[in-house]
């Protein structure tokens, strides 16, 4: 099963619709981001009714600044179980706030007690000038995970530039997964970044990712299984094509608890002959 645990949609006008859906296609199910585009009700609100309308192939994770935001049981409800959505997005660097802010290690514990997963979405292959770089470092984190081991944590675009720090916290922390989404033009960024996560023995804490609309899970599919023949004449170190198989085919729903029908489906397939449960 292929997820693609990282992809935005820009608006819901026809023509972004449409690209979503067409490289969501190529994948069994994509995890949709919501942005930092406007009001973070609304667009949760609308994020919500795009992925309910493509609950068959599609999550969403909400938006939340827990600087600004009321986060209570109340409000967890309303964007869980009454919108739907799956996990949480934080963006700290743009949003300007500290991972562990007082009011975000407490927004943490109640997404820990819900069961939820959170993307943080602070690294960037493409910082914008406003965004504060301090925030951005995975080891800050480190004491989240430390608070909350049980609290499911994506680290977002392998926390570029800082993806050392990635990996040391993925390796730490059984909890803490880092989004493999790369740039397919960056073959050189891409080969560091996939033979630093293999010498480090973390290959298995990776999630598949395209960072869609930047790129696709089809463009980013073909550069990972490819990267290694571009190597073929040289003695530079490879990846075992397996290994990073693995990585794309890796379902990353099931690993960060989420439920879904491709997962329902999935077991059901596996079921043997004669096994399916009956209906009450």
């Amino acid at each position: 099963m292929i997820v693609d645990c990282h992809t935005h949609i820009r608006s819901l006008d026809e023509a972004d619709i449409s690209e979503h859906l067409a490289a969501a296609e190529t994948v069994d199910a994509c995890v949709v981001l919501a942005t930092l585009d406007g009001e973070r009700d609304r667009v949760n609100q609308t994020l919500a009714e795009y992925v309910g309308r493509h609950g068959d192939r599609m999550v969403g994770f909400a938006v939340v600044d827990p600087t600004e935001d009321r986060i209570d049981d109340k409000s967890l409800v309303a964007l869980t179980e009454t919108l739907g959505l799956k996990g949480f997005v934080l963006y700290c660097s743009m949003s300007g706030f500290h991972p562990t802010h007082s009011r975000a290690m407490r927004f943490y514990e109640a997404v820990r007690e819900a069961g939820k997963p959170i993307f943080f979405h602070n690294g960037s292959h493409s910082l914008k000038a406003s965004a504060i770089l301090e925030y951005t470092q995975p080891y800050l984190l480190d004491e989240v995970a430390r608070t909350l081991p049980d609290l499911k944590i994506i680290l977002g675009n392998m926390g570029v530039p800082f993806v050392e720090q990635t990996l040391a916290m993925v390796g730490k922390h059984d909890c803490v997964f880092a989004d493999l989404t790369i740039r397919p033009s960056k073959v050189w960024q891409t080969y560091n970044i996939v033979v630093a996560a293999h010498e480090r023995g973390v290959m298995d804490k990776l999630l598949f990712g395209s960072g869609f609309p930047l790129s696709n899970a089809g463009e980013c599919i073909e550069t990972l299984l490819g990267f290694n023949m571009l190597l073929s004449d040289t003695k530079l170190p490879t990846v075992p094509r397996g290994s990073i198989r693995n990585v794309i085919e890796r379902d990353s729903l099931e690993l960060l608890g989420i439920e879904h029908s491709q997962i329902k489906r999935q077991e059901h397939r596996a079921q043997p002959a004669g096994q399916e449960r009956s209906e009450d």
